[in-house]
């Protein structure tokens, strides 16, 4: 599942964030691309913008991939229980199309990882924290600062056994509006999620920054 339905305001984008070009495609196009081949997938679900599912189809057809849309909803959490809805396999991708340097290859390590183990309900994307972290109050005192070794940034992708998901998402149907990693969710739940170490360039597009970077990022991959 390609959680596609982000407004894309912090990006300045005008629109939604899926439909933003990057290096010359929109920005949903290239998660849609990394799916297309990889070999876990069989099956790719788009929570596109309430409105834009045809555009967000446009975008499908266009790359030659074959993908259902469905609309998402006004929150992260709300657009995957959409899509998980029509999920019928044992094991389920969720990736954020904000993420666009997504490789076929980490897809296909993370869901190896889970299918190989039956007492985990997840394994996420994660990047070591690098930077020293400060936990504060609500006029900006430091509080604490947790030493680092143990701490990791949730990234996607991120798979789960379907049921586990599913379960948690019905369990906790207040938190759909806040929450903005799925793991999240099922931890409360009491599922057993493992980190899994993702490259750098794994990065997240919310800035013009982030927007340029990424450009440059691709450019690199093409570069002979």
């Amino acid at each position: 599942m390609i959680a596609a339905a982000g407004s894309g305001e912090r990006l300045g984008a005008g629109g939604p964030k899926a439909f933003v070009r990057l290096a010359g495609k929109p920005v949903l196009a290239w998660s849609l691309a990394a799916f297309a081949v990889a070999e876990s997938v069989g099956e790719i679900i788009v929570a596109a913008p309430p409105g834009d599912e045809g555009r967000a189809g446009a975008v499908a057809v266009r790359e030659g991939v074959e993908a259902r849309v469905t609309p998402g909803g006004d929150a992260r959490s709300q657009s995957v229980g959409r899509a998980l809805d029509l999920v019928d396999s044992e094991l389920v991708v969720v990736h954020d199309a904000a993420r666009p340097l997504i490789r076929a290859e980490l897809i296909d390590e993370i869901v190896g990882r889970l299918a190989a183990d039956e007492d985990l309900a997840g394994v996420i994307a994660a990047a070591p924290v690098t930077d020293t972290i400060k936990e504060g109050s609500h006029s900006r005192r430091v509080i604490r600062t947790p030493e680092r070794d143990h701490l990791w940034a949730a990234q996607t992708p991120q798979a789960f056994r379907t049921a586990s998901l599913r379960a948690a998402i019905e369990e906790h149907p207040d938190l759909l509006g806040t929450v903005s990693d799925d793991a999240m969710l099922v931890e409360r739940a009491g599922g057993a999620v493992l980190l899994h170490r993702t490259p750098s360039e794994n990065l997240k597009v919310t800035t013009p920054l982030d927007l340029r970077v990424a450009e440059l990022l691709l450019a690199d991959r093409s570069a002979p």
